[in-house]
């Protein structure tokens, strides 16, 4: 995945060796609940959304996920919310509580109303197991290093909305060097929004 980069360190340090993905490895976790305190996630998992996936079809969920500190505007949240509605997609959305910059993340009471039958949403998730699940058939995401090297080993193509730090690169390697990806403009508007979710789902960029 990180041919390149090796390739320029083994100038100058010729011993170099990739380790990995580390996920790979994810199916053969210890069942101990002694190692329930070592857990990584920085919010409490909702595992409920693991059933509700269970009784969709395979390959038709679009799990949104913008990571565990990314701060958007509520403009921005109406703007992805409609996107999704209008997809007519079935759709896992997390949404964390300070998602919203300075408020609570409130979402449009009529979103709400035409979403209901077709939507889940929870404030945080097992995002490996969900990446991993049959149902998913897609991933709305900010591009973590995490969530990208989560994405690739579980399959599933992404739609890439950066944010800040180094997701700018990771979203360069997954859709132009890996050809896995779409990326969203930085404007999000519904219209885009929805246009890359069916093309995800249905389209011929979002199989290959």
């Amino acid at each position: 995945m990180e041919r390149d980069a090796l390739a320029a360190l083994s100038a100058k340090f010729p011993r170099v060796y990739a380790v990995g993905p580390l996920q790979l490895m994810t199916t053969n976790h210890v069942d101990d609940s002694r190692l329930e305190p070592l857990a990584s996630s920085l919010w409490k998992e909702e595992t409920g959304c693991i059933d509700w996936l269970d009784a969709m079809a395979p390959e038709s969920v679009v799990y949104v996920n913008f990571g565990s500190i990314t701060v958007v505007t509520a403009d921005q949240i109406a703007e992805f919310a409609w996107g999704l509605a209008n997809s007519k997609k079935p759709f896992l959305w997390i949404i964390r509580p300070d998602i919203v910059s300075g408020e609570a993340a409130m979402l449009p009471p009529e979103f709400v109303a035409e979403t209901k039958d077709n939507c889940m949403m929870v404030s945080w998730c097992p995002q490996e197991e969900v990446l991993r699940h049959p149902a998913v058939g897609g991933f709305l995401t900010h591009c973590g290093w995490n969530s990208t090297l989560e994405s690739v080993v579980g399959g599933v193509p992404v739609i890439c909305w950066p944010f800040f730090a180094e997701q700018q690169t990771n979203c360069r390697y997954g859709c132009v060097e890996w050809g896995v990806g779409m990326e969203i403009d930085s404007d999000v508007k519904r219209d885009e929004v929805e246009l890359l979710v069916r093309e995800m789902m249905d389209g011929r960029r979002g199989r290959r």
